[in-house]
Parts: structure tokens; sequence; C-alpha cells
């Protein structure tokens, strides 16, 4: 099953604070809901806290090493190789964080969904370290944010050198 990792991260590598987004950004959030609605979406049981239910019109998984652990809508898998043995949805699966689960999943990932922010933001979850020598950009939107203290990003999909690419 192709992996997909989706994420925004911040200029220092921030991609979380307290269980919340530092930042709100509705483009980013409806681009997120374009490429995961009709796939399975994986998570850690944080991010499945965080979001409070169920994402409609997706296979929701729950990462968690806690087997009495309930998530009401979803399934609960005890490691990102379980969890990829229960999607049943076309390809890809996508990994939807947090930073941990985003750490073991980025060796196994063939396409990359990154909403790069170019601007730091204080946090207490970053991204791990990506070696850019391993992924091809193959497209790159830059966008600037709305409201009173605006900034840049750019929507950025990298493919893994070397992967075939999935199936769209």
């Amino acid at each position: 099953m192709p992996l997909a990792l989706i994420v925004a991260v911040a200029r220092n590598g921030v991609i979380g604070d307290r269980n919340h987004l530092p930042w709100h950004l509705p483009d980013d959030l409806k681009r997120f809901r374009r490429l995961t609605t009709g796939h399975a979406v994986i998570m850690g049981r944080k991010t499945w806290e965080s979001i409070g239910k169920p994402l409609p019109e997706r296979q929701n998984i729950v990462v968690t090493r806690d087997a009495s652990y309930r998530a009401p809508g979803a399934e609960i898998a005890s490691t990102l190789a379980a969890a990829l043995a229960l999607v049943r949805m076309p390809p890809p699966a996508f990994c939807i964080g947090g930073g941990e689960l985003y750490r073991i999943a980025l060796p196994q990932a063939t396409t990359l969904y990154v909403t790069e922010i170019e601007r730091a933001f204080a946090g207490d979850v970053a991204f791990p370290a990506l070696d850019l020598s391993q992924w091809r950009e193959t497209s790159r939107e830059q966008m600037t944010s709305a409201g009173p203290d605006p900034f840049a990003y750019a929507f950025v999909t990298r493919e893994r050198r070397g992967a075939i690419a999935p199936a769209r």
C-alpha cells in the first residue's frame, strides 16, 4: 500500500502546539480534505483526540500502544504496519500525524504533501528532518494567507526518488 504523508510545517519545523495547529489556513484545510477524501487516514492517538471525531468519507485508523483505547468511528492499530494492513480504501493511505507517527512513517512514504509555511511559529511538536536528496519536487503552488498578519506559504508535492508513482 503506497503511503503518503500530508503535513503543514512552519519554517522552524513546528507542526503543532498543545494538540492544535498554531496557524489558521483555510486553503490548507480544503487541500487536506480534497486530497484525503476517499482514502484511509492514519493518525496517532493525540491527533485523533485533537480532531475529536472521525473524518467523513475516509477510513479513519488510529495508531496507539493502548490496546484498550476506543475511538468511535475509527479502527485501532498498535503499529503503523498493522494500520496499513487494515486499509480497505484506494491508495495511497495518508499519514496525517502527529510527530511521532510521522517519524515512523517517513522512511516508508512514497509521496509528501507539504504545506511549507514561510514563517516560524512557537510549538511543541516538530516534523522530522527531511533529507531532500531523497525526494523530487513535482509541484509547488505559492500562496499568501489572509488576515491582519499575512504570511507566505506553498503547497509542495514531493515523490521519493526511485519510488513508483502512486495511482491517482
